[in-house]
């Protein structure tokens, strides 16, 4: 089969790879119909070479159709049309049940000190070979897929294999009550679908991007949109009746604007040999923190900073002694997508599509300009907000 594999850091191409296989009797191989790039992705990109090996395949957004099944599988049948979440998970265990699936001690990385096993990322997550790819392997397939019907287009379920769920996550961690102001720094696909969920929740919502393209799209679902200049943590505090939005969704992460020394720091310790560079990244290593800086310094006092991009590093400063003067709460972590699909099919199936998840993509093309599409996408040319890859 076709795959995007990693090739090195800045680095990834097609290649013809092995045809997955059932390793266990609770597998099922499905031939991907459609399969995103994420913002995450970009740190593999990046930064997290070390945690790679010259052949894996990336991608944890994918979803298609069932074309074998392991003899234990008991919910799908060869044809069912699935969605796979980017967490590999049991469904059973403690954390499982408490709805924590990214911590599942099934598939739980314990040598590496990490949690649930994810597709395509790296070592510390398992190294599962992932969906940018024409065929996957689901591991323990009952749990980890979501059926869904016929009729409607791919977009509007694929984003339910991460960043509609993660969206939804960031929200439900800001703790805005009914009428409450919202605030959204980032207007990535995350950050657009979190605008666009705090919206249909009923909040208002105030949101920071320099791209004007992004700005644009969330204004079209009811943001009230700034740019990032001057003093945007003044601007959102004079939006808020000099308070501050009642939580902030930070859909940014460590690929903040800013600090170009940590920026370079970041860049350069990837280039390390891999023992050195994996030792840096988990002991000394810095995120830049502008976006959460922000988020802390804007929130109003008793707020709730969510965070829905993925931080890295081991050793970023935090602002604490500030934090525990507003009396703020943080809540981060990987979506625990399992969780919330009950809240959100009926949304995605819902005809009017009331969060948009049709009108998001801006690149769909072949696997084969994966490439391409990685620095389109990392660059943010081309009005690029979410590229989808069909195989």
């Amino acid at each position: 089969m076709r795959a995007l594999t990693w090739q090195g850091t800045m680095n990834v191409s097609v290649e013809t790879v092995p045809d997955p296989a059932i390793l266990k009797p609770t597998d099922v191989i499905i031939k991907v119909t459609s399969t995103a790039i994420c913002g995450s992705d970009l740190h593999l990109y990046d930064i997290f070479g070390p945690f790679l090996k010259k052949g894996d395949i990336l991608g944890h957004e994918p979803m298609g159709v069932v074309v074998e099944t392991g003899s234990e599988v008991r919910n799908l049948s060869v044809g069912d049309r699935i969605v796979v979440p980017f967490v590999i998970a049991c469904g059973e265990c403690f954390m499982c049940r408490r709805g924590l699936t990214t911590q599942c001690e099934t598939t739980q990385n314990r040598d590496k000190g990490y949690g649930a096993a994810l597709y395509g990322y790296t070592e510390l997550y398992g190294s599962i070979p992932g969906g940018q790819a024409e065929y996957l392997r689901v591991p323990l397939a009952d749990f980890n897929a979501i059926k869904v019907g016929e009729e409607l287009p791919d977009d509007r379920y694929l984003f339910l294999s991460d960043i509609l769920s993660t969206a939804w996550q960031g929200v439900q961690y800001a703790q805005v009550e009914p009428g409450g102001v919202l605030g959204v720094l980032g207007l990535g696909p995350v950050g657009q679908f979190a605008a666009r969920i705090g919206a249909h929740l009923g909040h208002r919502v105030v949101a920071v991007d320099p791209v004007p393209e992004r700005r644009a799209l969330a204004e079209k679902y009811g943001a009230e949109t700034f740019d990032l200049d001057g003093d945007i943590v003044a601007k959102l505090k004079d939006a808020t009746d000099g308070r501050g939005p009642d939580g902030i969704v930070d859909a940014v992460g460590t690929e903040a604007h800013g600090n170009p020394v940590v920026s370079f720091a970041q860049y350069a310790t990837g280039l390390l040999p891999d023992p050195v560079a994996k030792k840096a990244m988990t002991t000394i290593g810095v995120d830049r923190m502008a976006a959460l800086h922000t988020a802390i310094d804007a929130v109003r006092r008793g707020g709730t900073v969510s965070l829905s991009g993925v931080y890295v590093g081991a050793a970023s400063p935090m602002p604490l002694m500030t934090m525990f003067d507003k009396q703020l709460t943080l809540r981060e972590g990987q979506c625990n997508v399992h969780q919330w699909k009950d809240d959100l099919l009926p949304l995605v199936e819902d005809p009017t599509d009331p969060l948009g998840t049709e009108d998001l993509t801006t690149h769909r093309v072949e696997l084969d300009r994966a490439p391409e599409m990685y620095r389109t996408f990392r660059d943010k040319k081309d009005g690029c907000i979410k590229v989808v890859l069909t195989p």
